[in-house]
């Protein structure tokens, strides 16, 4: 599986880890959010509906940040775009330790967003286009399995740090330290290469608009699709499936630690399987294949007349096919577009999915009115996943391809460099 780490370039085994890192970082700093929200309720007299509306701002400035750093970073490059970001985000997730009211909370965590948006966007792409194209499927989906080191990471630093101060304190101290991806920006200063750029001085200043261009507006209304339906099952799963357990099938696990373990093994796990399937079957193949087994995993689990032990079981399987999904759009939406657009075009169709990704989960709400939970969850989920699937196939295939506007053998100047570096 990782025999590819051994065939690349110290300087692309460098990018790969300085990405990892940035990646599980902003995971640490995300998914604090969401463990720290019974303590925000407490410290702020906050309704549910208020603290929900913190999320969704904050996913709402994660996909401007990611669509408008993306094109930052086809002007001023990839590495200081990523620099900036991972800066950005830290800064105000410590800030936001220090919110005094709701307001200055909303704000703070909105702002934290936008950078950890575009630091997405910003990492995808210069992956992308440091990674030789025969093995750049799997190390994209290597890295997106990063967001599980961060998570469990988080859940970790969670138990410490409400176990050794009181709960007023504890999430003040929790975002507090935040700021440690900032120290990152020392390892990508001086080991993550900026890759060549042809088009740098061509591209307009910030060109947001170029990525609905004739020439690419087909890929880019697929390519948001794509992001609609993979971040829209997720949503739907992951907002509602505690509730489902916990009304509909009695399980007093849910929201314990091995239960959040047994989710961040199966995302791990559910990466690295499409890190392998990627640059093997092809995203086209490996695209349809996870989304079909989460339509079909997703409607056995609250369809199926299975047994609370079975039900847990099959937990591990929804989070391994879920996970397949966004580990593959690095790679894909990458090759969709030239340079000059590229971190747009990435950024776009990446984050455009959770924006309308919120409507899977007020979806699942609206038919639960006349409906089961499980079966509302059942068929919103696998409307989202269908939408992946069908989109798939207006598709080109792009498996080890070079990216556009990058030379044919483009593996030669990577080949020296490796000889060099040995």
């Amino acid at each position: 599986m990782l025999h590819w780490y051994k065939q690349v370039s110290q300087g692309e085994r460098k990018t790969f880890w300085g990405c990892f890192g940035g990646w599980a970082l902003d995971a640490l700093d995300v998914q604090m959010f969401s463990l720290a929200i019974p303590a925000l309720i407490a410290a702020f007299s906050l309704s549910k509906a208020e603290a929900g509306l913190i999320g969704s701002v904050t996913l709402v400035a994660s996909a401007l940040g990611g669509w408008i750093m993306g094109a930052v970073s086809d002007r001023i490059g990839r590495v200081l775009a990523l620099q900036i970001t991972i800066i950005w985000f830290s800064l105000f997730t410590l800030l936001s330790g220090f919110a005094q009211s709701y307001e200055q909370l909303l704000v703070l965590k909105a702002l934290q967003g936008f950078g950890f948006g575009g630091e997405w966007a910003a990492g995808a792409v210069l992956m992308a286009e440091i990674i030789r194209p025969e093995h750049r499927g799997k190390a994209m989906a290597s890295v997106q399995s990063a967001w599980a080191v961060g998570w469990g990471a988080s859940v970790l630093l969670y138990s410490a740090i409400f176990l050794l101060f009181p709960a007023e304190i504890a999430w003040r101290v929790m975002f507090a330290i935040g700021i440690l991806p900032a120290f990152f920006i020392i390892y990508i200063r001086r080991h993550i290469p900026e890759p060549p750029r042809r088009e740098r001085q061509a591209a307009p200043a910030v060109p947001l608009l170029d990525i609905f261009k004739p020439s690419v507006l087909r890929m880019t209304l697929i390519g948001s699709l794509i992001g609609v339906g993979a971040h829209g099952g997720y949503a739907a799963l992951m907002t509602w499936l505690p509730m489902f357990l916990k009304t509909e099938r009695h399980l007093s696990i849910l929201g314990t630690s091995g239960y959040l373990a047994v989710i961040i093994v199966a995302f791990w796990c559910g990466c690295m399987a499409s890190a392998y399937l990627l640059d093997r079957i092809g995203r086209r193949l490996n695209l349809l294949l996870f989304s079909i087994c989460c339509v079909a995993t997703v409607l056995i689990y609250v369809f199926a007349p299975l047994s609370n032990q079975l039900m847990l079981v099959l937990g591990f399987p929804l989070g391994f096919f879920s996970a397949g999904i966004p580990s593959s759009l690095g790679a894909l939406f990458n090759e969709l577009y030239p340079s000059g657009m590229r971190g747009a075009g990435v950024g776009f169709c990446y984050n455009f999915g959770r924006i309308l990704s919120a409507g899977f989960p007020l979806l699942v709400g609206y038919l639960s009115d006349g409906w089961t939970l499980g079966a509302s969850i059942g068929v919103s989920a696998a409307l989202a996943y269908s939408i992946v699937a069908l989109a798939v196939f207006c598709l080109p295939e792009t498996k080890g391809k070079p990216l556009q506007d990058e030379p044919v053998d483009s593996r030669e100047p990577r080949a020296r460099d490796a000889q060099a570096s040995a």
